[in-house]
């Protein structure tokens, strides 16, 4: 077939590094809001409020995702995996694939047990086959140094792998590898893919994003107000201008001594209104109620406590949102992790399999939400007359899909 070439994938990367950049500045709260400027005072125009509602949108699906086990496993998947520290790789690759849409798995020859690394979607990108989800051909930045320049590269293709260095200023082409596998050995983990955008959405939309600046720039229009009703403005009407008089003191005094003026006049000594905070919660609560709408989330979730601590089920509910959208992440990344199980076994083995071969292997997950005592017990009930049914229908890996035990 025909490729497109490394520099072209070169151009792609460098079009998508820069929105990736963005949302992993809001994930990990470097993000600053823009400021409008129009009631900020100078001295405040540098001040800006952090605000952590984009990394609990990625955190708590994340955490919802958790991998078990493989079924079905004939060509020994879970072995491959097991030499790779899966407790890291799989939760790096969802939590990576959820903030930048998709993520990417490298496979290297590696002695017995191939080797898989998992870098961002910001260092690797390809061209894909709708049909299975695995690449054409790859670009990956394996190595950057502190400074975020690339020192070792490779480009990916059915029949080889090609490795560059960076020395100086030079890209020289170090080595290559024969590829015995059917597809290259860079397998992309993507979060909801759809046919006009292969590699996905991130779970941090544009949505998310306008919202939880909106909440910065609240916030910070709370904090501005707060310095003036912290220390309320003052007025004194005919004081006499040669009357001493200290503007910090008054305004941390709660006593103040003024001297009337010669001609018997009394001073007068008054104070402006304070400004409310309350508009500014509310407002706070209505974006807080957008981005709980966009990401499947609760108020609760947000900081903001509505309800008495709830039961299981009524969390389970109110997390019905949520609990879809996990449960369709499950489906796409268990094919992701499948197509990089096969090949990892194509390079093991040094064979090219076919992919039919592994169709009856799947991934299974634990539990999106654990049930508490009172549902095992009602759940517990509903297997024993399903197993009366029917005998042996509902089996160990069964149950544990149900109940996490």
């Amino acid at each position: 077939m025909e490729y497109k070439g490394i520099d072209w994938l070169k151009n792609k990367l460098v079009m998508k590094k820069a929105r990736v950049k963005l949302r992993y500045d809001f994930y990990e709260q470097k993000h600053t809001a823009v400021d409008f400027g129009i009631f900020t005072p100078e001295r405040l125009k540098d001040f800006h409020m952090i605000n952590g509602w984009c990394t609990k949108a990625v955190d708590t699906l994340a955490d919802r995702i958790s991998f078990y086990k493989w079924q079905g496993d004939n060509f020994d998947i879970e072995g491959i995996f097991d030499m790779n520290n899966p407790d890291v790789l799989y939760d790096s690759a969802i939590l990576s694939a959820l903030i930048s849409a998709c993520s990417f798995i490298v496979i290297t020859p590696n002695g017995d047990v191939p080797l898989l690394q998992v870098i961002d979607g910001s260092r690797a990108t390809g061209t894909i086959d709708d049909a299975t989800g695995m690449l054409n051909e790859g670009y990956a930045e394996l190595e950057v140094d502190t400074n975020g320049n690339v020192t070792q590269s490779a480009y990916f293709t059915r029949e080889q792998t090609v490795y560059y260095s960076v020395v100086g200023e030079r890209i020289i082409q170090t080595y290559r590898v024969i590829n015995p596998a059917p597809y290259p050995l860079l397998v992309p983990v993507i979060y909801r893919p759809d046919a006009k955008r292969p590699f996905g959405h991130s779970r941090i939309s544009r949505t998310c994003m306008n919202v939880a600046s909106g909440a910065m720039r609240t916030v910070k229009r709370a904090e501005i107000t707060a310095e003036y009703y912290s220390f309320p403005q003052k007025y004194i009407l005919g004081l006499d201008p040669e009357t001493e008089f200290e503007s910090g003191r008054a305004s941390a005094s709660s006593f103040l001594k003024i001297t009337a003026k010669e001609d018997g006049d009394n001073t007068r000594v008054g104070q402006f209104n304070t400004a409310s905070p309350q508009p500014y919660s509310e407002q706070l609560k209505m974006m807080a109620s957008l981005f709980a709408a966009e990401t499947g989330l609760t108020l609760d979730d947000l900081g903001f406590v509505t309800s008495n601590p709830q039961s299981a089920d009524a969390i389970k509910a109110s997390h019905e949102t949520l609990r879809l959208t996990a449960r369709k992440a499950q489906k796409v990344f268990g094919r992701c992790f499948l197509n990089a199980g096969y090949l990892a076994a194509c390079v093991r083995d040094n064979a090219a399999y076919e992919r039919k071969q592994v169709y009856l292997t799947h991934a299974t997950w634990e539990p999106i939400f654990e049930p508490d005592a009172s549902q095992l017990g009602t759940l517990g009930d509903a297997i024993y007359k399903i197993n009366q049914a029917m005998p042996g229908y509902l089996d160990e890996d069964k149950i544990h899909e149900i109940l996490g035990v």
